[in-house]
C-alpha cells in the first residue's frame, strides 16, 4: 500500500513553467487577501469558514450524514450573508486591487496631472501667505531612505493637506514633504544639505536641502521662501528662482509626465 502511494507520486509528470506560473499567481492572491483581512472582522469570518470546511470534510470522512446535509444546504445562504455583512471590506479589497501597479499604469497620466495641479495650487497659496515649504517629488530613483527618517503619512495628495502641514503651528512643518505619485508619503523629512561653495549666500537651509537632494538623485523639489514668498524649482542641483504658478505647472508637466530632459525655463510654453 505504501509503496503504491510512493510509486504514484514518482510517476507524476514533471513540473513545467505553466505550473510554476500557476502556483505563483495563486500564492500572490492568497498573500494579498491575507494582508487585506489582517486586523479586520474578516479574520474571524475566515476562521469560521475554515471551521465549516473542516466540518464538511470531517462529516464525509466520518459518515455524519446529518452534519454533511446541513452544511451543504447552508453553503448557498452563507455566501449571500458574507456579501451583505462584509460589503465594505469587499469594496475596500476591490479598490486595493485596482490600485495595483498594472492597473495604475493606465491612469498614470491623469493622476499625475491632478497631482501637479494640487502642487501648483498649494505652492501658490503658501507663497501668497509667505509660509516656508519644501516639497520633494519622487521620480525614477526612490526616496525611501528619507521617507523612513520622517513621519509616514501615505495620504492622498491635496493642497489642503500640504498647506496644513507647513503651517507654523503644525508639528510637521519643520522638514520636507515627500510626494510619491499621487500620495504624500511622509512629512518632516530631513534632506542632505548641499556643500556647493558657489551658491548665493541668500539661499537658506530649505533651498540648500532641495539642492542637496536633487544632486544625489533625479527628484524634483519645490521650495517656497518664508522671507519673500517666492517659489523656486530645483532639478539636478540647479535652482530656478522666482517661478510663478503657470511656469511651475508647465515645468512639472515636462518633468513628471515626460520624465526626460527638459528645455530651459525660457523655452517652455506656458498656458
Amino acid at each position: 500500500m505504501t509503496m503504491d502511494w510512493i510509486n504514484t507520486i514518482l510517476r507524476r509528470p514533471p513540473i513545467g513553467w505553466r505550473d510554476l506560473a500557476d502556483i505563483l499567481v495563486v500564492s500572490v492572491l492568497i498573500y494579498e487577501v491575507l494582508k487585506l483581512i489582517r486586523g479586520t472582522r474578516a479574520v474571524q469570518m475566515a476562521l469560521g469558514g475554515g471551521l465549516l470546511v473542516g466540518l464538511f470534510y470531517g462529516s464525509r470522512w466520518g459518515h455524519l450524514e446529518t452534519v454533511n446535509w446541513l452544511i451543504r444546504n447552508l453553503a448557498g445562504y452563507i455566501v449571500f450573508a458574507v456579501i451583505v455583512l462584509f460589503q465594505a471590506d469587499i469594496r475596500r479589497a476591490l479598490a486595493h486591487f485596482g490600485r495595483a501597479p498594472f492597473f495604475r499604469y493606465f491612469a498614470k497620466a491623469e493622476s499625475a496631472e491632478d497631482s501637479i495641479e494640487e502642487l501648483v495650487v498649494a505652492a501658490g497659496n503658501l507663497s501668497s501667505q509667505r509660509i516656508g515649504a519644501i516639497i520633494a517629488i519622487e521620480r525614477q530613483v526612490g526616496l525611501r531612505n528619507y521617507i523612513e527618517g520622517g513621519i509616514r503619512l501615505d495620504a492622498v495628495l491635496t493642497y489642503d493637506l500640504l498647506q496644513s502641514i507647513f503651517l507654523p503651528s503644525s508639528p510637521l512643518h519643520d522638514g520636507a514633504v515627500i510626494v510619491q505619485e499621487d500620495r504624500v508619503a511622509a512629512a518632516a523629512c530631513f534632506l542632505p544639505l548641499t556643500v556647493n561653495p558657489r551658491l548665493s549666500k541668500e539661499l537658506g537651509s530649505r533651498h540648500r536641502a532641495a539642492i542637496g537632494l536633487t544632486e544625489e538623485n533625479d527628484s524634483v523639489a519645490i521650495v517656497v521662501s518664508e522671507e519673500t514668498g517666492s517659489i523656486s524649482l530645483v532639478v539636478d542641483g540647479q535652482i530656478e528662482r522666482g517661478v510663478v504658478p503657470n511656469q511651475l505647472r508647465a515645468r512639472l508637466r515636462a518633468l513628471v509626465l515626460q520624465r526626460s530632459d527638459v528645455r530651459p525655463l525660457d523655452e517652455v510654453e506656458y498656458t
